[in-house]
């Protein structure tokens, strides 16, 4: 007689292994928003080549900066204002960290002053990579002293600190939160969705259990595997999204399977024989297909992308081993209560019924199926070359957090754009410093070629700080060694120009502007040959960021295909099964960015998800992401049918019958397991986080689109015409 899988030595041992994993991944998972990279690294790439150049050769406080804003005190021209800005800057100085401070008391230029005479204020930092949270907070710390000190004199005063490491410490409070309350939405949703499905609380339970202990566990090994190998905070929200949905599923299938084995007449160890074997081979070919996608995610190098594809194999290995180790274990041990807790509300289920009618008809109709489910999908996938991968206009960051507030008080009150700072740095050809006059020359030849252009708010270049206009090298001489370090790094053979954009040129244009300076004739420009450029600050990692990504998004792509290609044949010993489960992932791509370009470009429905106009961009990494974990999560339901279709062939079924057979058998258990998945997706669309919010929109609607009109319509079609040509060359 057939056994259960695993001897009971090994059961135990197998529970005992998950108890531990999950008890000690907890703590990790517990902290992994505290742990992670808020922001996106590009290493190799022009832009960090100016970081960290800045970093070794310049003591610049411009290179890594936040920004004040200081509300409701008097204006810097007056002595109040005065007195009050010069405590300010001395407080801000003395703060273990700061490099140094600009402010309308260092240069009397209006560009620190808002257009209510509001303050604002440079802070360099100096913080190692990692620390500067830890600076902004202490940075703030410093602000709140001065404000209770300043508040009874001027009871409007208000301290506003922004930039790179104020938004992102902030945007790791509120991506917690937000993970944390999509979760509390999903899991009651969740468990009623399987309580209809099951009629059974226990039956219930099981995949919902199963699905926490697969994002705890994923989160838990990302945590430790960021102390190796640093991660980006988004790959939170994607094992939270991914993790549910993926393990939810699985365990729905073996469950199901696990159940059917019982109504066919199987004794209990039979049944649990039969669903570990069977479904377990499901899954495993199902998870194979989804983690291809995440692993082609590590060709890319931005680390945020790099993120995703580490944290979505992870996620995906671990609701594998658990649908296929844990779970069958668990269900040899519950036995007869596995149908304890009935639900009274539910009836029997009689669906199998109505997808067996839904089969038959399919198979007398397939071309009028391809006609009537086709054309629209069709339709919308079109709307994919409407799709931009740009970036967003206007506002995206989350308004709840204060320093976004004061960054878009900043970019309204100031005459230039301080969070669009460009950092051009000119390296003159050997032999040739700034300290010769053919250096000094070319310098300032290319500080007036930007000072003309419209979109050029202000220069700050060594040339430019002089009070005589026409002075030459010698000026340097008369600079303090502070001042002239910031622009000039130790050999003379390298400066900085910091490019301050106009106040209403958008992210997009200030891109296309570094592309501008990084393909322009240098030589024609400064007069001087052999010297050579870089382009970084936020403008510059943007040109950089959205180049990489598109570079890599064909290869990404190509991968991708070629690798589930060969999975698939491998798994059904086929050519025409794999080749159709493809252009069927390919259209539900293709409907997914066609719908978030509807929805988020063209306005159509936007407030529906929480977004109060259209965006008029979008995100260069949303083509690639989405690519990728679509992908995947459509061959879900693919392997899903085709298995049980293959199972009907090999136990002798004709074509037809299996078609019949396979529909029937997993259209319920794919109508629910999708359900559950785009419910999971839909919880992340309500968040403050735009991309997150695409993303979860993007998914919810390919996985609905795949689980309802491509794999239970136009599938089955296919097949059905394709006949016994199905299985070639395999039997």
């Amino acid at each position: 007689m057939n056994q259960p899988p695993f001897s009971p030595f090994r059961r135990w041992l197998i529970l005992a292994a998950w108890v531990v994993v999950g008890l000690a991944a907890l703590p990790f998972a517990a902290r992994v928003n505290d742990e992670l990279d808020a922001g996106v690294r590009l290493k190799g790439s022009e832009s960090s080549r100016v970081e960290a150049v800045l970093d070794q050769q310049f003591e610049s406080p411009i290179a890594k900066i936040a920004l004040l804003r200081i509300a409701g005190a008097p204006d810097p021209r007056t002595t109040d204002g005065e007195a009050i800005l010069r405590q300010v800057g001395d407080q801000i100085r003395n703060t273990p960290g700061v490099r140094g401070v600009l402010s309308y008391q260092d240069r009397l230029d209006s560009l620190f002053l808002g257009e209510d005479g509001s303050p604002i204020l440079i802070v360099g930092m100096n913080a190692p990579k990692g620390a500067e949270e830890a600076l902004m907070t202490r940075l703030g710390q410093a602000t709140e002293a001065l404000h209770v000190q300043l508040e009874g004199k001027y009871p409007g005063i208000a301290f506003g600190w922004t930039g790179e490491a104020a938004v992102n410490a902030e945007l790791r409070r509120i991506s917690a939160q937000e993970t944390r309350a999509a979760e509390l939405r999903v899991f009651p949703l969740t468990l009623v969705v399987l309580l209809i499905a099951f009629r059974s609380l226990i039956s219930a339970i099981l995949p919902v259990l199963c699905g926490a202990l697969t994002v705890v566990v994923a989160l838990g090994v990302v945590a430790v595997v960021n102390r190796v190998w640093p991660s980006s905070l988004i790959v939170v929200s994607i094992v939270s999204m991914v993790g549910l949905g993926l393990s939810i599923d699985y365990a729905l299938l073996i469950v199901s399977r696990y159940r059917d084995a019982l109504r066919e007449g199987l004794s209990r160890p039979e049944a649990v024989l039969q669903a570990a074997k069977r479904g377990g081979r499901t899954v495993l070919v199902s998870g194979t297909a989804v983690a291809i996608g995440f692993a082609a995610m590590l060709m890319v190098r931005v680390s945020e992308i790099r993120s995703i594809g580490m944290g979505g194999l992870i996620v995906t290995t671990v609701a594998v081993l658990v649908a296929s180790t844990l779970l069958p274990i668990l269900l040899a041990w519950i036995g007869p209560w596995i149908d304890a807790g009935s639900v009274g509300f539910a009836r029997p289920p009689t669906t199998q019924g109505q997808w067996r009618r839904w089969a038959y008809w399919v198979m007398r109709h397939p071309l009028r199926v391809l006609a009537v489910g086709g054309l629209p999908l069709l339709l919308l996938a079109s709307q994919a070359t409407h799709l931009r991968i740009d970036l967003p206009r206007g506002r995206w960051l989350p308004d709840t957090a204060q320093s976004v507030r004061v960054l878009h008080e900043i970019d309204a009150a100031a005459r230039g754009s301080f969070g669009e700072i460009i950092q051009v740095i000119l390296y003159l050809p050997p032999g040739t410093t700034i300290q010769d006059e053919s250096g000094w020359r070319a310098e300032s030849k290319l500080a007036r070629f930007f000072a003309r252009d419209p979109r050029i708010q202000h220069v700050w270049a060594v040339t430019t700080l002089a009070s005589v206009p026409l002075g030459g090298p010698e000026i340097l001489k008369r600079l303090p060694d502070a001042q002239r370090r910031s622009f000039v790094s130790a050999d003379g053979r390298a400066v900085l120009l910091a490019l301050v954009p106009h106040k209403d040129l958008a992210a997009p244009d200030a891109v296309r502007f570094v592309r501008e300076i990084r393909a322009a004739n240098l030589e024609t420009i400064t007069g001087i040959a052999g010297a050579h450029l870089d382009v970084g600050g936020l403008p510059g990692f943007n040109a950089d960021y959205e180049d990489t990504i598109k570079s890599a998004l064909g290869p990404v792509i190509v991968s991708v295909i070629c690798a589930t290609l060969l999975v698939l044949s491998l798994a059904f010993r086929s050519v025409l099964i794999p080749i159709k489960a493809v252009a069927l992932n390919l259209l539900s791509v293709a409907a997914a960015y066609g719908a978030v370009a509807i929805v988020f470009q063209h306005g159509l429905g936007s407030r529906l998800v929480g977004l109060p106009s259209p965006m008029h961009g979008g995100f260069p990494v949303l083509p690639i992401v989405v690519f990728c974990i679509v992908f995947g999560l459509s061959m879900d339901y693919e392997v899903f049918i085709v298995a049980r279709i293959a199972d009907g062939r090999r136990a002798g079924l004709a074509d037809d019958a299996a078609l019949v057979e396979g529909l029937a058998s997993t259209g319920r258990v794919i109508t629910f397991a999708a359900s559950i998945m785009v419910m999971i997706f839909g919880a992340f669309v309500f968040g403050d986080f735009v991309l997150i919010k695409i993303l979860g929109f993007a998914l919810g609607v390919a996985v609905f689109l795949d689980a309802t009109v491509i794999r239970m319509a136009i599938g089955p079609a296919l097949i059905r015409l394709a006949g016994r040509w199905n299985w070639w060359p395999g039997r």
